[in-house]
C-alpha cells in the first residue's frame, strides 16, 4: 500500500480509486462526471465535506452543495413527487368580467365620447384604424 493510500479512510478507498482512474485516463481540464460527484457527495455526508474534499481533491463549495442537496430525504421526496404537467391551462379574464374602454376625442367640431364595453385589443385597433382613415 502506497504512502498516499495510508491517509485515506477505509470507506473512501474505493471512490478514491474511481477518481484516480478517471484522472489518469483524461488529460486537460474536463468536468468530473456526475456519477463521481454523486459518490463523493455520499462520502461527504458520512465522513464530512472538508475531509472528503481534501482526500479526493475536489472543490469544497461544490461538494458541500451537492452533499446538502442530495441528502437521502431530498432524493426520497424527489422520487415521490408528481411527474411534470403535460398541459397547463392559462385562463384569461373570467366570463363575468367585461373589459371596458372609454375614448374621448375633442376637435374643432366638438367633443366625442365613446364608452365601449367588452372591447378587445383587436376591436380597439380596428376601430382606431377606421377612425383615422375616415378623418
Amino acid at each position: 500500500m502506497g504512502r498516499a493510500a495510508r491517509g485515506i479512510p477505509d470507506g473512501m478507498r474505493r471512490v478514491h480509486g474511481h477518481f484516480a482512474r478517471w484522472r489518469e485516463s483524461h488529460t486537460g481540464r474536463l468536468p468530473i462526471p456526475e456519477a463521481l460527484w454523486t459518490e463523493a457527495a455520499e462520502l461527504a455526508r458520512e465522513h464530512g465535506v472538508f475531509r472528503t474534499a481534501k482526500v479526493l481533491r475536489l472543490e469544497y463549495g461544490k461538494l458541500k452543495r451537492l452533499a446538502a442537496s442530495s441528502s437521502p430525504v431530498t432524493r426520497k421526496v424527489a422520487r415521490l413527487a408528481a411527474p411534470p404537467a403535460a398541459f397547463v391551462e392559462l385562463l384569461g379574464p373570467g366570463a363575468g368580467s367585461v373589459a371596458e374602454c372609454l375614448i374621448e376625442v375633442e376637435g374643432p367640431r366638438g367633443k366625442l365620447r365613446i364608452q365601449w364595453k367588452g372591447a378587445t385589443a383587436a376591436d380597439l385597433a380596428g376601430f382606431s384604424r377606421a377612425w383615422w382613415e375616415s378623418a
